[in-house]
């Protein structure tokens, strides 16, 4: 394997070597099996972060927004955020409510994680928790999500 390794990675640094055993661990496969992911994002994806939030709106109050997160870390993510100066925490707290909701209505009764990023421009992150953390996640903090925006956002509707 490392002679694999060594002659794919060459000389790319932006290049992850990582091995995942078990399904807690994250393995996609029931056997060992290795890996190699390019851990370089373009920047111009990142560009365009405003628009998906729009195009994945779940639901409005005063001046917030519920949307499915564009480029979520785990399925069904979701950001609660002030979109306008009108944008109140208390509006935020009942979207949270509501998406917590939708979310137990979807895929059942699940773990799941919220929290408040403060400030003028505050947000709230809803993060379920259907996945194990594996190798990509922990080495490089680079998140592989399973469920499409697109249609977490078409069943939390």
């Amino acid at each position: 394997m490392a002679e694999a390794w060594e002659k794919r990675i060459g000389d790319d640094t932006a290049v992850l070597a990582l091995m995942n055993e078990g399904r807690l661990a994250g393995a996609s496969l029931p056997h060992s099996h290795s890996q190699l992911v390019w851990t370089v994002i373009p920047s111009e994806a990142l560009e365009h972060l405003p628009e998906l939030i729009d195009t994945y709106e779940l639901e409005r109050r005063g001046g917030v927004v519920s949307a499915v997160h564009p480029v979520g870390a785990s399925p069904y993510e979701c950001l609660i955020a002030s979109v306008d100066a009108g944008g109140g925490l208390a509006d935020g707290l009942v979207l949270l409510r509501n998406l917590a909701r939708r979310f137990q209505d979807t895929v059942g009764v699940r773990p799941w994680n919220a929290w408040l990023h403060p400030g003028p421009s505050w947000h709230l992150h809803f993060v379920p928790r259907l996945t194990a953390l594996a190798g990509i996640e922990l080495g490089a903090g680079i998140y592989v999500n399973v469920v499409p925006p697109e249609r977490a956002a078409a069943e939390l509707s």
